[in-house]
């Protein structure tokens, strides 16, 4: 087999082997045996056609979470089913769903998954049950690329609407009156892969499903919800507080598991003195080639849209001359392609017809092929960095192994905090409980932004609101009657009759992006004689990646930035083939607008409440590819970005800072913030980049030395009131880090490099986490 091979290989190559202090190479190789299915019987009111049908594509049995589901649903409960990756999810809602619709015809489903890609492969799925059953059973897809002519088709003939959020948000709910037999008959509704449901997005869904609630109860529906999830430590929680109902959990998982090595690599450092590690992205390219010289198909995992293009710039590179070690029969011949947003999604649909037909041998992508979208039966995984979260990181090494054979995946830890963390102690990924999904459907933001959404749909009853059914399902949460009011004041409602009625020109739901704060993307055009649109980028992205001077990469093509319209949205570009690459920088001002609750802690006193961020990019570096030399720079002109959010913060007392110099104490500050902002990922369920931290020598607000960690979403989502509440747990996990590291005076995977001459940041964060903790021997003693 090319993959025990190569596994062989990996394991023996001198170059990656673990070091002999243990601290570098593959500090973790473990195998996880093969599990064997596990069945349960069909409910006793399954229909004999469903049995039949699924008997004819060799399904005699139902795995025991789905035989649980079932009969839940039949029951009339709300289920959320928890299961790993590729364990037949599918069939807890599909079966349900056609179950009933044969026995009512008139019976409808709504369908909801996080993208297109993923509504479109699921529909395939349906498709072919139904065909199989050989019964008239609509199933139509239902988004921005639904032709015009086919949309009044899917309304009247959809037995089953596959959509996503943002369709149900714009294009469904405010136009339910053209929707009348779905909302009259609609018996379920399926939210697949609830775990992507976190943060902001799921605040803007939880909001979503209130509007639903409405609709429904005003045409006289009441759906059962059907929720599938990744594992994590709090699926029930999170279901109810996205369908505000009861649920059932189902987490009996009976789907068999091959053979599976996970592996833990951690890059050697290659300067001691300031213990930097070879870089996490030079290690992919070396694992990765390997694998796909050996015949393995791969994917490789990569953090930001940047990293893919370079990391598919170097394994196409690495394939055309491969190493002399490396053999297979495909060695040299591998197809790489990459995949990311901002890909076009004819662009995308190919490469995932290619994974499933073989014809693409490797695969480069940020975690948009974390999710289920079919691509056959990969046999490696290869995570460039730690994503994260622990249901990240499993989402994404259960990519391998769908064929039930041997699997591998390996995580290739960064120089960062956090990967160090998870190298250090790779119990960590095996042991833990995964990470909570937090949601804040109350955000004042999000709410208020719905609340108008939902006026424009039905109006709101004041007898409802007054009567207190907080509670109910569709109720917009506590002082509603406050927020309608203050809408009124506005001009934006009017009250009339004892109900609150839309009444401004403006279609609200346009105005209100459910994945970010910024609902406008910008363009990117290739000039020359027929100028092309090669792809596109996020609001928030754009001032990073399409400055002025930047070079953009795009299917690992190098292009050149000759001109941002920032008004217009647009970016102008032609090809290269240059050296380097561009990384800008992004200055950011931070202003407390209001603590909404304080407490003291050794040291220092905790709060968390309201600040104002301002951040705008000054400048931007060409690093050269492969030996990441600065080899110039530029400056950015671009407007100031401001928003408001929540933070979290300490401001340190006198004792925690005494004996410090001004110097010592600015580089123990800095310490202790990136420390801390890549630490904080361990405890809650969210990307790094959702956290910024900002430290200040001597707030205006606190006028004590404060660090700040702040949410980069507008209003906040509840992360910064859960660091509040486990601030001891942060610092106790920032001393441990600490502890563990053995550079002499700070690096990348502890406090950060040192800086300038002096190099006290190790020695000043280790002695302000002494203080702010509990006295550690061998911290005083660094």
């Amino acid at each position: 087999m090319p993959l025990e091979h190569a596994l062989q290989a990996l394991r023996s190559d001198p170059e990656l082997r673990r070091s002999a202090d243990g601290r570098s190479g593959f500090v973790e190789w473990r195998e996880l045996p093969a599990v064997d299915a596990r069945y349960g019987d069909f409910p006793a009111g399954a229909d004999q056609r469903l049995i039949a049908a699924l008997a004819r594509r060799g399904i005699d049995r139902l795995y025991t979470h789905q035989a649980d589901a079932l009969a839940a649903v039949l029951r009339r409960e709300n289920v959320v089913v928890v299961t790993p990756t590729a364990s037949g999810k599918t069939m807890c809602y599909n079966l349900p769903v056609v179950q009933t619709i044969l026995d009512d015809p008139d019976a409808r489903a709504l369908y909801l998954f996080p993208t297109k890609a993923l509504a479109q492969d699921q529909m395939q799925e349906l498709h072919a049950l139904v065909s199989d059953l050989g019964v008239n059973i609509g199933t139509f897809t239902y988004d921005g690329d639904t032709p015009g002519d086919a949309r009044r088709k899917v309304r009247e003939a959809g037995h089953v609407v596959v959509t996503n959020p943002d369709m149900l948000h714009t294009g469904i709910l405010p136009h339910h009156t053209k929707w009348v037999k779905l909302f009259e008959n609609l018996r379920y509704v399926v939210i697949d892969e609830l775990h992507q449901y976190r943060g902001v997005f799921g605040s803007h869904v939880a909001n979503v499903i209130r509007r639903l609630h409405r609709v429904c109860r005003f045409y006289g529906s009441d759906p059962i919800f059907i929720c599938c999830s990744a594992t994590i430590a709090n699926p029930a929680e999170l279901a109810q507080n996205i369908v505000r109902k009861p649920v059932t959990l189902v987490d009996n998982n009976g789907a068999p598991r091959g053979r599976k090595v996970v592996a833990i690599y951690n890059p050697p450092i290659v300067n001691r003195q300031l213990g930097i590690r070879e870089s996490s992205v030079s290690a992919a390219r070396a694992i990765g080639s390997r694998l796909l010289q050996a015949g393995v198909q791969t994917i490789v995992f990569a953090p930001s849209r940047v990293r893919v293009e370079l990391l598919l710039r170097y394994l196409r590179e690495a394939l055309k001359s491969p190493p002399g070690h490396a053999t297979g029969p495909d060695a040299g011949a591998a197809t790489v392609e990459g995949y990311r947003s901002g890909y076009l999604p004819n662009e995308r649909r190919a490469v995932e017809r290619g994974l499933r037909e073989g014809r693409i041998r490797g695969v480069v992508a940020t975690n948009a092929l974390e999710l289920g979208v079919d691509i056959g039966g990969l046999d490696a995984a290869v995570l460039t960095g730690y994503p994260g979260t622990l249901a990240s990181a499993w989402q994404q090494m259960g990519r391998a192994g769908r064929r039930h054979d041997l699997a591998f995946s390996v995580i290739i830890a960064s120089s960062s905090p956090l990967n160090q963390y998870v190298a250090a102690n790779p119990d960590y990924v095996f042991d833990t409980t995964p990470e909570a999904g937090l949601v804040d459907p109350d955000n004042l933001l999000v709410r208020v932004s719905h609340m108008k959404c939902a006026a424009f749909e039905l109006p709101f009853d004041e007898k409802d609101i007054t009567a207190g059914i907080a509670g109910v399902a569709g109720d917009f949460g506590d002082r509603s009657a406050e927020l309608l009011d203050l809408l009124s004041d506005e001009g934006v409602l009017v009250k009339a009759g004892g109900r609150y009625h839309w009444m401004a020109e403006v279609f609200p739901a346009e105005g209100v992006s459910l994945r970010s704060a910024a609902i406008d993307n910008f363009v990117i055009i290739e000039q020359g004689p027929k100028p092309r649109v090669i792809g596109q980028i996020d609001r928030p992205a754009a001032p990073l990646l399409i400055h002025d001077e930047a070079i953009y990469m795009h299917g690992g093509q190098q292009y050149h930035v000759d001109r941002l319209d920032w008004a217009e949205k647009k970016a102008y570009v032609h090809k290269v083939d240059v050296d380097y690459y561009t990384d800008a920088n992004l200055a950011v001002d931070l202003e407390v607008l209001e603590s909404f609750e304080r407490a003291p802690s050794r040291g220092c006193e905790v709060d968390h409440g309201e600040v104002a961020v301002r951040d705008v990019a000054t400048i931007f570096k060409k690093i050269k590819l492969d030996t990441n030399e600065n080899v110039g720079w530029g400056r950015i002109s671009i407007p100031e970005e401001s928003r408001h959010t929540t933070g979290y913060w300490f401001s340190l007392g006198k004792d925690a800072v005494d004996c410090l110099g001004r110097a010592e104490l600015q580089d123990g500050l800095w310490g202790i913030a990136h420390l801390l902002r890549h630490l904080a990922p361990i405890f809650l369920m969210c990307d790094p980049r959702d956290l910024q931290a900002v430290a200040q020598m001597r707030s205006p607000f606190t006028e004590r030395p404060t660090l700040f960690l702040y949410e980069n979403q507008p209003g906040g989502v509840g992360m910064s009131r859960r660091l509040f509440e486990i601030h001891t747990k942060l610092i106790e996990a920032a001393v441990d880090v600490v502890r563990r590291c053995d550079c002499p005076s700070g690096c990348p995977g502890c406090v950060g490099p040192s800086i300038g001459d002096h190099g006290t940041n190790k020695r000043a964060a280790a002695l302000l986490l002494d203080r702010l903790y509990e006295p550690v021997a061998e911290l005083a003693a660094v």
